[in-house]
């Protein structure tokens, strides 16, 4: 074999490689939207991990993986979300409540969506039907929202004496009001007494601690909510 030859056969060999990559597939990309942080929630991603293994999709292997985290920023949520519609992923996973899913339905009509939250969808304007949510977007509801009622029923069997119930509610959260008025419509069936205090950021949460106590509640309800969920300590 002449030199020309062989140096045109190798370098066609090594050319194969570069060829069969580029006929394989794209890796499929899933864009993870949250509206808390990522310190605050890695056993979620591990769960979310597992259940995707668990039906034969490893990250980095067989699928990727964006991570958008708004740090308890909801004004950011729609920016994340119009990122993650800009580089085309195969689906949204918005989770951590009800505004990831929200902006995320704001972003795209068209990208599949699967939210989790804790509030009535219907009634957070994720979807119009529980049974045929139809559209694009699905996902999994606690229903907290719904449990109003027994949180204040079981707060006034455990107190030693009767008294006002504080209820803290973040203002900036789309259940907000929905929940607020749950537990408002409970205590006037009740003839429970409440004190609502509203705090969005760390300083307010001191000083609606500082309210609580100062008017001697009882008992406090935190409303379910991100933030909240983020600053349990």
């Amino acid at each position: 074999m002449r030199r020309r030859e062989f140096i045109t056969l190798v370098g066609g060999a090594t050319a194969w490689p570069l060829m069969v990559r580029a006929q394989q597939p794209a890796m499929p990309v899933i864009g993870f939207l949250n509206v808390q942080s990522a310190n605050s929630r890695p056993h979620q991603v591990d769960a979310f991990r597992q259940g995707l293994a668990e039906l034969g999709y490893v990250e980095s292997k067989n699928v990727a993986i964006e991570y958008r985290w708004a740090e308890n920023q909801y004004d950011r949520l729609p920016d994340l979300a119009a990122d993650l519609v800009r580089r085309q992923v195969a689906v949204i996973a918005a989770t951590g409540g009800a505004p990831s899913g929200l902006a995320a339905k704001a972003a795209t009509s068209t990208i599949p969506i699967v939210f989790t939250a804790g509030s009535d969808p219907v009634r957070a304007g994720l979807v119009p039907s529980l049974n045929r949510p139809g559209g694009n977007v699905t996902g999994v509801s606690f229903l907290t929202d719904a449990l109003a009622a027994k949180w204040l029923g079981l707060l006034r069997e455990i107190m030693r004496e009767p008294g006002t119930i504080a209820v803290l509610v973040n203002p900036q959260g789309p259940d907000a009001a929905g929940q607020l008025k749950d537990i408002q419509s409970a205590s006037q069936t009740s003839g429970q007494p409440i004190s609502t205090t509203m705090a969005s950021t760390q300083a307010e949460i001191d000083a609606a601690f500082e309210s609580i106590i100062r008017n001697q509640a009882k008992a406090l309800i935190v409303s379910a909510d991100p933030f909240f969920n983020d600053r349990r300590q």
